[in-house]
């Protein structure tokens, strides 16, 4: 049994490794899947008839409907945020980065991101023409007391919106004990519980609950979206160990993250 143990141990230990050189092999790219996606769905104008909180919450839908799933070889987690490791997304929407931009992010000597020609290509064709003048940074800073911007110009100051997209907010350990089936049945709850009698924002907060029961419909659809490739992976492998943990992530993406995670597997 001991000797069982050390086996698992080193073969895992071998994977990790391997895994643990991919990784630093890898360079960090911009991707400009995300980019792209945005722009089709609000250049569509579909659902600008929607609230603010609903558009944004179906725009979140679309890409998890359309953007590219990655499976690594011998990994045993997915949900890569962009279409391969390490390839960076990026969110025109908040700021806009310039062909200038593309090439400073490409060969500047510390934290660079590759950028290749189809992505500069694609932000000169389709992403800027888009989303000039549209953005929520440049929003922010046309409110800017003149004295701020010229300290801001001057690099007095430093800002969030330019830097990296925004979300990075730790949720407590709520996705470990709930799952987002128990997250719908709260918001229904909410939903049930708005007054339009008395409450002058009840408008605004149902757009926000409805908003929060499509982004949830939304991440559910994403899991099985991994859990249908990852079945496709595992009928086509011929290796048996393996063949066996693509169909048990594929289970896992169809249990979680709609229901509570029950072990640390499935966490």
């Amino acid at each position: 049994m001991a000797d069982n143990a050390k086996q698992n141990g080193d073969k895992m230990n071998k994977r990790i490794k391997a895994l643990k050189t991919k990784s630093e092999k890898a360079k960090v790219s911009l991707s400009h899947e995300r980019a792209l996606l945005v722009t089709k769905f609000y250049e569509s104008g579909i659902n600008l008839k929607e609230s603010v909180p609903c558009q944004r919450a179906l725009c979140l839908k679309y890409i998890l409907e359309n953007k590219s799933i990655y499976i690594g070889q011998n990994e045993l987690i997915v949900g890569e945020r962009g279409p391969a490791p390490k390839a960076v997304p990026t969110y025109p929407e908040i700021c806009l980065h310039s062909l200038d931009d593309l090439d400073v992010l490409n060969n500047r000597d510390k934290i660079s991101y590759k950028v290749s020609e189809k992505t500069k290509s694609v932000y000169k064709k389709k992403i800027i023409p888009f989303w000039a003048g549209k953005t929520i940074r440049e929003k922010i800073l046309s409110t800017m007391d003149k004295e701020w911007l010229a300290s801001f110009e001057a690099g007095m100051f430093t800002e969030f919106q330019e830097q990296r997209s925004p979300g990075h907010t730790a949720c407590g350990d709520m996705i470990y004990i709930k799952g987002f089936s128990d997250l719908k049945k709260e918001i229904q709850a909410s939903k049930e519980q708005v007054d339009f009698f008395n409450d002058p924002l009840a408008y605004n907060k149902l757009e926000e609950l409805k908003a929060l029961e499509i982004a949830a419909d939304a991440l559910i659809s994403f899991a099985k979206r991994h859990a249908d490739e990852l079945e496709k992976f595992a009928s086509k492998e011929s290796n048996p160990e393996r063949k066996n943990e693509l169909f048990k992530m594929a289970q896992i993406c169809k249990k979680v993250p709609e229901n509570a995670p029950e072990s640390f597997s499935e966490a």
